[in-house]
């Protein structure tokens, strides 16, 4: 049913068509064209319109990855607006870090007013023609779906619709929607009507895989010796997680996550579970199933055998949007991966039938090679493994965890069993995702406890004050676990690896340590929260405790910043 609602400019008919389609959150980093948005929310709250609430965040870095971490928790689509050409600059690395990760983010950005005279929103200051591009849209375009200017009232409910359904049809990804800011502010005489359909997800209809496709991959599978899958992100779509381990378990099928898994895609404590490194078992794998993972190994490390057919599943399994990618292929499935993924398994129902005594064989072999993480006391030596350990022994399922840290969360000491339970960051590398990520979930989910895992390199990339500063003002306690390396510990790690036998080795690594170590825990207490310096890591099972503690019964965000040098680093 339509709904006719009076409104007096473009401005407030956006945030009232916002409201009418469900969205809940406007993320914004307001600048001279929020004036309307702005006035309209004030409107709101005199009107008592709760439905949709403001969230003031002071830097992009943490409004674009809020947005992502609420997406990875909900599924829905979330609203971000930024002011003009530089806050649309600002917004750039988290808007690479959803393209690349496939999250449908909504981006709004003001622009310059069009005119230099006018209503009461053309060009005043200025900025208004020292931020003005010549085309706008041209700083996103590699990275967003679509990308429109809004010209005039009328256009405005089918653009933002449009907006909506492209971002959210598959495969998914950022759309850009620019506003001038005298477009913004255009007086409206007459009642907005809105059509009455409000649902926030709509968008084309998933795309199912061909089923003599699906047969011949069937087959292909059911004659493997030594099978393997290799997921990264397929665990988005929370339910279907039963769905691969129904797949994996009908055929003894090993499952690997890689690289740097973005969520849970398969049981940690399930037998067939065989880690986050495939290059083991790339070499002697006859069939190998990729699923929802654009860098399936890495070549330098492993290669698969020239015999093998590898089967690629999901919406974009060729990764068209990757320039370079040499992946051998021996079947592209496109569709939706959780469909694939069933209707294997419902083939192979078949198969496995006669199969029984070698699927048993396999699965015995496998459940010997499933390795659970060790406890923190028997760790030495590596402190992050440490870290991951000891947070593991905290661990509950009333928590989720956030993790960017460039060397990885390491997976291996801390197990995740439930879909949902964690995530990670985007493939591009777009460093800065883990702060904002976290509150993104946790508003998503207030009755969670938040556990964002990040190296003081994130941190300082992720605009910790102004994280800091939406946690305390929006109620949204976070338990921020800093592995400091004091540098950019993968940067050091990457070094040796490529240039081995390198000067380093008699100078160190200029540009990856840093000079200074400042005392993070202190930007926490700034904003109210509490904070912990843990320079040994016998003490970080203590620290954990009174950090749990401030979270869950005082309301407050904890920071432990945590010395995570190697023994006989600097």
């Amino acid at each position: 049913m339509a709904l006719e609602i009076a409104v007096e400019n473009t401005g407030q008919a956006l945030l009232e068509l916002l409201r009418s389609m469900g969205v809940k959150y406007f993320i914004g980093v307001a600048g001279s064209d929020f004036t309307m948005i702005i006035d309209g929310f004030a409107r709101f709250a005199v009107e008592g319109k709760t439905e949709i609430k403001p969230i003031q965040a002071p830097h992009e870095t943490c409004a674009v990855n809020m947005a992502h971490g609420y997406y990875l928790a909900t599924g829905k689509p979330p609203v971000v607006m930024v002011h003009s050409t530089v806050g649309t600059a600002n917004a750039l690395c988290g808007l690479i870090n959803a393209a690349k990760a496939n999250v449908p983010l909504i981006l709004l950005a003001g622009r310059p007013p069009i005119n230099e005279t006018g209503n009461s929103g053309t060009r005043d200051i200025s900025i208004h023609w020292a931020q003005e591009a010549f085309d706008q849209g041209e700083i996103v375009r590699q990275f967003v779906k679509w990308d429109y200017e809004l010209r005039n009232f009328d256009q405005l409910e089918t653009i933002v619709r449009r907006a909506f359904s492209i971002a959210m049809t598959e495969p998914r990804g950022p759309v850009y929607l620019t506003l001038p800011r005298d477009v913004m502010t255009e007086e409206i005489e007459r009642d907005f009507l809105i059509r009455g359909e409000t649902d926030l997800t709509f968008a084309a209809s998933r795309s199912f895989p061909d089923r003599e496709i699906v047969r011949e991959a069937a087959r292909i599978i059911s004659l493997a010796k030594q099978p393997l899958i290799i997921t990264r992100s397929f665990g988005r779509n929370q339910p279907a997680v039963a769905e691969l381990v129904r797949l994996a378990e009908m055929f003894a099928l090993p499952v690997v996550e890689f690289e740097m898994p973005d969520c849970v895609n398969f049981p940690g404590n399930h037998a067939l579970h065989q880690g986050f490194d495939p290059s083991a078992l790339v070499p002697s794998a006859d069939v190998i199933v990729v699923i929802d993972c654009a860098m399936p190994w890495s070549p330098k490390f492993a290669t698969a055998s020239s015999k093998a057919q590898v089967i690629h599943i999901g919406y974009d399994p060729l990764q068209s949007r990757i320039p370079m990618w040499g992946f051998p292929v021996t079947l592209a499935i496109t569709g939706d991966s959780a469909v694939t993924v069933k209707m294997l398994a419902d083939e192979l129902g078949k198969a496995a039938k006669d199969q029984v005594k070698e699927i048993q064989q396999r699965f015995n072999a496998l459940k010997k090679n499933h390795r659970s993480p060790p406890r923190a006391r028997d760790i030495k030596n590596d402190p992050l493994a440490a870290v991951a350990a000891h947070l593991n022994e905290f661990k509950t399922d009333q928590m989720i965890f956030v993790q960017e840290y460039d060397l990885g969360l390491k997976r291996s000491f801390i197990e995740f069993d439930s879909p949902g339970t964690y995530w990670g960051f985007s493939p591009s590398g777009g460093l800065g995702f883990g702060m904002g990520g976290a509150l993104g979930v946790k508003l998503a989910h207030p009755e969670k406890t938040v556990v964002a895992v990040v190296g003081d390199g994130t941190y300082l990339l992720g605009a910790p004050t102004p994280c800091h500063m939406v946690s305390a003002s929006y109620d949204l306690p976070i338990l921020w676990v800093i592995c400091n390396n004091r540098g950019w510990g993968a940067l050091a790690l990457f070094t040796m690896l490529t240039e081995k036998g390198g000067w380093w080795q008699k100078a160190g690594f200029p540009l990856v340590n840093f000079d200074v170590n400042p005392k993070y825990e202190l930007i926490a207490e700034s904003c109210g929260g509490w904070g912990c310096a843990v320079s040994e890591l016998d003490k970080l099972p203590g620290a954990l405790r009174q950090a749990l503690s401030v979270v869950q019964k005082e309301g407050r965000q904890a920071l432990l910043n945590v010395d995570c040098r190697l023994p006989g680093s600097v």
